[in-house]
This record gives C-alpha cells, structure tokens and sequence, in this order.
C-alpha cells in the first residue's frame, strides 16, 4: 500500500433504504447508476452520495424534524437530498403537519418554482419557499460502513431505513440513475448471483440484512432495536487467498468472504465482460 493511498480520507455520504410492501412481501427502491459514474458504474445501488457542505448549514438543519436522538445531521439532510435528486422522492412535510407531502403538492411546489426561476427546481429551491420541514424523523440508522485503505476514493457511509411515502412516484434523475426499481431483497441478491445486475459488497451485505425481515414496519422496528457496529472491511490473506474480513459483531452473519468476489461488481450479462 503506498503512503498516498493510506493518507485518502473517506469522504462523508448517506444512503436510504426506502421500503414498503409489495405483493409477496418486503421491498426496497433501488436505482441503477449510470455506467459513465465513476463510482460503482452501472450497478444496483440504493439512493445516496456524499455530504454536501450545504447539508449542514444552520438553515437547512433548522428545517429538519428533530430524529429520535435528537437534531438532525448533514448525514440526515444529504440522505433526504439525495433520495429526491435519484429517484424524486421527497421525503418533507407541510411546515407544521405531520403527514408527508403528497404526490400533487410535490408537483405543484416543483411547477411553481420552475415558473418563478426559469429553471428546474432543485433541493435547495424547496427549503428556500419555507413552506416545508424534511422528514428526518423517519430516518433509522441501519449500518455504517467506510470504504478500507486503498481504493483511490473512500467513503464514511451511513446507511438510513425509511418507509416510503406512499403517495408518490419513484422516477430516476437520468443523469446519476438510469433506472428505479423496487425489489425484494432477496430477489436482487439473486439477480447478483445470476449475473443478471451489478452488486458491489457492502450493498450485498446490507440486502442480505434486510432480507430478515418479511415487511416493512419489522424492518424498521428491527433497526430501532439494534445496535450499530461501524464496518470497515479489512483485507486478510486466508489459506486459498485474500479474504475481506468484516467485524461478527456487526450482525450480518458472516466475517469473511474472498476478496475476488468483492474486488468488484459483478458484470451485468451480453456485456462482453468474463
């Protein structure tokens, strides 16, 4: 390892795993990262990116329901951001309701905007009107992982669970997203194994932790309940090779995996990759 890769500080992200029940049971909103990204191109990702300085300004945070731990965080704030600007979800209330904003209220504010600034709405334009508050109430810490020494971008992860509002429609940016999908847990990991979509590990890793649960208000109640345990996996040399060693603490069953599964994403078929 050189001295410059081990001095890459992780950078701040947050990612949400929105969830409601479907037909045969739990699913999660997923999106497709374009394959020009160049971060985890191409594969199936849950809604999320890094922290923007502007996440923790005071103003914004002021805009926040206060989490059951206390004030909302840029972590809470990019998470709420980021669903919007992939897959245009917004998790926010009327200012001073309890119930989220509906789908046609959504599409009035963003209409209204556009009108009155000749352009397309963004996050911040919706927190400027004053007229709602984000849902960061909603928000349950469901794991924390940083990306090890060595690859040449490192992130510091929170994950969020949230149930989706029920009322709106998930549709993916076009830009950073290229398609929105919601699936059950197990069917993705499935998929992954088929080949047939592109899981980088700690996604994997945290369907498969999900996958306990059979609905959404279980899923939830569950990570209310646990314990998180930050995951920063750690590359070993095991008898048959390199293995990725995570902390068993952590609760996702297993403590060890070869890295050449993980090194990176699977391939999606006809792509003409081995």
């Amino acid at each position: 390892m050189t001295t410059e890769a081990a001095r890459i500080e992780p950078r701040p992200a947050a990612t949400v795993l929105l969830l409601r029940d479907g037909d045969d049971g739990l699913e999660v909103l997923m999106v497709t990262r374009n394959v020009a990204a160049d971060f985890a191109s191409g594969a199936l990702v849950f809604p999320g990116g890094r922290v923007d300085e502007a996440d923790a300004d005071d103003a914004v945070l002021a805009r926040c329901r206060e989490t059951p731990v206390g004030r909302a965080t840029a972590f809470h704030v990019a998470a709420v951001r980021e669903t919007f600007e992939e897959a245009h979800l917004l998790l926010a209330r009327p200012f001073g309701q309890d119930r989220l904003l509906s789908a046609q209220e959504v599409e009035t504010l963003e209409t209204d905007l556009e009108e009155r600034l000749g352009r397309a709405a963004e996050f911040a334009d919706f927190l400027r009107l004053g007229e709602i508050e984000l849902a960061t109430d909603l928000l349950v810490p469901f794991a924390h992982w940083i990306t090890p020494v060595g690859p040449p971008k490192r992130f510091d992860t929170h994950f969020f669970l949230a149930p989706a509002p029920v009322d709106q429609v998930a549709a993916h940016d076009g830009r950073e997203a290229v398609e929105t999908v919601w699936i059950a847990p197990h069917r993705a990991i499935a998929d992954s194994e088929a080949r047939r979509v592109t899981l980088v590990f700690a996604t994997r890793m945290n369907l498969a932790k999900l996958g306990r649960s059979k609905a959404a208000d279980e899923a939830l109640a569950a990570a209310r309940a646990d314990t998180i345990v930050t995951v920063c996996p750690e590359l070993v040399e095991g008898p048959a090779g390199k293995l990725l060693r995570i902390p068993e603490a952590a609760g996702y069953g297993i403590t060890e995996m070869p890295a050449h599964l993980t090194a990176r994403a699977w391939v999606p078929r006809g792509t003409g990759a081995p």
